[in-house]
């Protein structure tokens, strides 16, 4: 998925998660708000990064790039719908040709997603595409729940104001939209 715009993407980085590593704080499998996928490293406030991630977008003279983001784990009765590591060269070939301007992408609720067709499955075998990009009411309602939560519990005095107005932004676009 593309972000809409700086704002979007800096918000999609401060809310996503991943699984801890060795690096992280937690054990095992377990399933965490990474923001930026750089939690374990932060060395200030973390409202502080997000704002300081946000400034570039006010500076008209910056040639930003843009933002991306995956999901490579969905699942679909209990496995992957994508095959898996060696296969993400194609969701990469996606990207590039969205960098380099292809007109391969359909707005979304929640971002620009792969218009479809436009990811190369040739030999990929099967592959649920519909179900990959699929979004599902419920699911993006219970995320953007969780994001305010997480929001609330971790910078309860210090989320950037333009990173409170996309999650209540992409609230009602699920709301109105899904």
């Amino acid at each position: 998925m593309e972000a809409l715009n700086w704002d979007h993407g800096v918000f999609l980085g401060a809310a996503m998660r991943s699984e801890a590593t060795a690096a992280a704080e937690h054990g095992g499998k377990v399933i965490m708000h990474d923001p930026f996928a750089m939690r374990p490293f932060f060395g200030y406030n973390f409202g502080e990064y997000i704002s300081h991630w946000l400034s570039f977008g006010d500076k008209p003279s910056l040639n930003l790039p843009q933002i991306f983001h995956v999901n490579w784990f969905k699942k679909q009765d209990g496995k992957f719908i994508w095959p898996g590591f060696g296969e993400n060269s194609r969701v990469l070939e996606w990207i590039f040709d969205r960098t380099n301007g292809a007109d391969n992408s359909v707005s979304s609720p929640v971002g620009l997603l792969p218009k479809e067709g436009t990811i190369n499955t040739s030999d990929l075998g099967s592959v649920d595409m519909k179900e990959l990009f699929r979004l599902d009411k419920g699911e993006w309602v219970a995320e953007c729940d969780a994001i305010e939560k997480y929001f609330a519990e971790q910078i309860p005095r210090d989320t950037p104001a333009r990173v409170s107005e996309q999650l209540r932004e992409l609230r009602t676009r699920v709301e109105k939209d899904l």
